[in-house]
């Protein structure tokens, strides 16, 4: 527990029940800090630019005009895959939209997963049609969560893109995201 005749402690507490609380990740750290007893770390963690960076995010505007039209209807696999100008465009989307949270290059900090490594299962398949199966699968893992965003709790882990992406904005991030696999396929 916090000692209230230490006034550095008495200064932190005040500090941790002031601050805004702009990610779950900020107020479970603060909780497991306070049951802890160890609430300058609570206020080390809200200071670095890691948990403030990953706080409130405007989505930005994809620029897909020359890419082929897909429709109104989402598609189960991505048709963008080893295309040269949707790789281009993702990789800017991808900047724009997802590397605050999930790193540049897709190489996550530890606040989102590591997206080089979303198809890591499908590498090790050495059967042709399930690994085959294995990819449709991540892609459609994908597109839900940039469609619908994720949420557990009430908190918000991923925003919902769709509505503010069109489907070939979010195709071109995963042709982009295939560049930089961990395992190539």
């Amino acid at each position: 527990m916090l000692d209230p005749r230490n006034p550095d402690t008495a200064t932190v507490a005040k500090r941790i029940k002031s601050a805004p609380m702009r990610h779950a990740a900020t107020f479970a750290a603060t909780r497991i800090a306070r049951q802890a007893g160890l609430a300058i770390a609570v206020v080390g963690l809200m200071s670095s630019s890691g948990v403030w960076a990953h706080g409130d995010v405007t989505p930005q505007a994809v620029d897909t005009k020359s890419l082929p039209t897909l429709g109104d209807d989402w598609r189960a696999e991505n048709p963008y895959r080893g295309n040269a100008d949707a790789v281009k465009i993702g990789s800017s989307a991808y900047n724009q939209n997802c590397a605050r949270c999930h790193g540049l290059q897709a190489i996550s900090g530890g606040i989102a997963p590591d997206l080089r490594k979303l198809d890591n299962d499908c590498v090790s398949l050495k059967d042709a049609k399930k690994k085959a199966e294995c990819v449709k699968d991540v892609d459609a893992y994908y597109l839900g969560s940039i469609r619908n965003g994720k949420v557990r709790n009430g908190a918000v882990y991923m925003p919902k893109f769709e509505g503010v992406m069109n489907q070939e904005a979010m195709w071109s991030i995963k042709a982009y995201l295939e560049t930089v696999r961990e395992r190539p396929l």
